[in-house]
């Protein structure tokens, strides 16, 4: 019998926000895969755990080992389709059924908490990467959001957006922890952000 792998989007983090086909998905799993923190919010008694860390080649040996006997579930922050770890695991295993669940995105969630809608905006990376200058270029009314690193904090994205020609007195907002008791949102310009310290995995929106 040939096993199936699932590739699971559980949201911006709380439980809450994990669609019900997603949390089924998770508590029916016998081999469940997923960073630390999704690993202790969401894990059973007698699943056997497997945490994703920078090594994805021997986590890809893992997972190779345990479909030989079970399916295996595989979580990823927020959506399945936003920056996640699907276009590695179809490469890694592309004669492997594969299934996937969405999830809501941390960038829409950011959205929402704004209560701003997102399909006119240019959304981005600055996480392991960083955009190109034109997609940087300011238009009056242009709307862009980014996943953030401890590197490229908002403060730090801030400064280059005025130094790429972007107006100081721009609506902004940082959002990190979202979906948590803790969840925090600082909202000001791009001259306000610039001091604000932290907020290293985050989400900065700019309202132009």
């Amino acid at each position: 019998m040939e096993h199936t792998l699932y590739v699971v989007g559980i949201g911006p983090g709380n439980p809450d926000y994990v669609v019900p086909k997603g949390i089924e998905t998770i508590k029916k799993a016998t081999v469940l895969v997923g960073s630390e923190r999704a690993l202790e919010d969401f894990r059973a008694p007698g699943q056997t755990t497997y945490a994703i860390t920078g090594k994805l080649s021997i986590l890809a040996e893992q997972i190779q080992q345990e479909l030989v006997s079970h399916d295996v579930v595989v979580m990823v922050s927020g959506d399945t389709g936003y920056y996640s770890l699907l276009p590695y695991l179809k490469k890694k295993f592309p004669n492997q059924p594969i299934e996937v669940i969405a999830g809501i995105s941390s960038m829409t969630f950011a959205f929402a908490r704004l209560g701003e809608v997102w399909h006119d905006a240019d959304l981005m990376s600055f996480h392991g990467r960083q955009p190109s200058p034109e997609q940087l270029a300011h238009r009056e009314g242009k709307k862009m959001g980014f996943l953030t690193d401890p590197e490229y904090n908002p403060a730090h994205i801030a400064r280059i957006l005025c130094e790429s020609g972007w107006p100081a007195s721009t609506t902004a907002a940082a959002l990190e922890r979202l979906s948590y008791d803790d969840e925090h949102i600082v909202r000001g310009t791009l001259e306000s952000l610039q001091d604000l310290e932290g907020f290293g995995h985050s989400v900065l929106v700019v309202l132009g």
